[in-house]
């Protein structure tokens, strides 16, 4: 899915991308690379910091659920897209899984 970048919309503060103790965990541990958000979030080059970690955002991009695969899944820090997709219904409902909706990725690398 291509958007042009000038028409992305406003993001959000950065500092609300990551909030789940166990998400920021995965991130430090780097067995978690990515966070899609219905919502963006940063620009890449944009970082936060996650218990002491520094962590940038080196790629951001939007992406239809429908398009998500199983490394992408890994990329979340789940074992596969089935998993993935379970973790996800079961934080926000049934009807969130819809193929043709949009999320924002944020690829994320820790730094320091």
């Amino acid at each position: 899915m291509e958007i042009e970048k000038h028409n992305w919309p406003e993001k959000y503060d950065i500092n609300k991308l990551v909030t789940i103790q166990n998400d920021i965990d995965k991130i430090i541990n780097e067995t978690k690379t990515s966070v899609r958000r219905n919502d963006r979030y940063a620009d890449p080059g944009d970082s936060l910091m996650l218990d002491g970690h520094k962590v940038v955002v080196e790629h951001v991009y939007p992406q239809k659920l429908g398009e998500i695969t199983e490394e992408n899944a890994q990329q979340e820090g789940y074992k596969s897209l089935e998993a993935y997709k379970n973790g996800i219904t079961n934080i926000h409902g049934e009807d969130v899984w819809d193929p043709e909706q949009v999320v924002w990725v944020h690829e994320l690398k820790v730094v320091g």
